[in-house]
C-alpha cells in the first residue's frame, strides 16, 4: 500500500508560504518559487549578520568624523591624540555623546 503525503506536504508548503509573507508577486504566492526566496533571503541575511559590525562601526566614526568637521579637527589625529592620551572612551561612546551631546563633545575635543 502507498503512503499518501497529502496533509504533511499540504503543511509543509503552508509553512514556506507563510513565511514569506510580505515577499512580492509569486514569492509570496507559489510554493516552488517561495521555497526559492526563502532559501536565497537565509543566505543573504547569514552574510549580512557577519557584515553587520563592520557597518555599525562606520557609522560611529563617521559620526564622529561629521561632529569634529565642526570644531575644525580631523577624524585620525583626534583618535590619535585620544590613544596618547590614554583615555578609555571607545567609537560606540564618542558617537553616542557627538550625537546626543555635541556640546559635551566640543569641551572633549576642545581638551585635545
Amino acid at each position: 500500500m502507498r503512503v499518501r503525503t497529502g496533509n504533511a506536504r499540504k503543511e509543509a508548503h503552508r509553512k514556506v508560504i507563510k513565511a514569506n509573507k510580505g515577499y512580492r508577486m509569486t514569492k509570496s504566492k507559489l510554493y516552488k518559487v517561495a521555497h526559492e526566496a526563502k532559501m536565497h533571503a537565509g543566505q543573504y541575511s547569514y552574510a549580512h549578520r557577519r557584515r553587520k559590525p563592520s557597518q555599525v562601526r562606520n557609522l560611529w566614526i563617521k559620526r564622529i568624523n561629521a561632529a569634529l568637521m565642526n570644531e575644525g579637527k580631523q577624524y585620525s589625529r583626534f583618535m590619535n591624540d585620544l590613544k596618547k592620551a590614554e583615555v578609555g572612551l571607545n567609537r560606540k561612546v564618542l558617537s553616542e555623546i557627538a550625537f546626543v551631546y555635541p556640546e559635551v563633545f566640543s569641551q572633549i575635543v576642545k581638551s585635545f
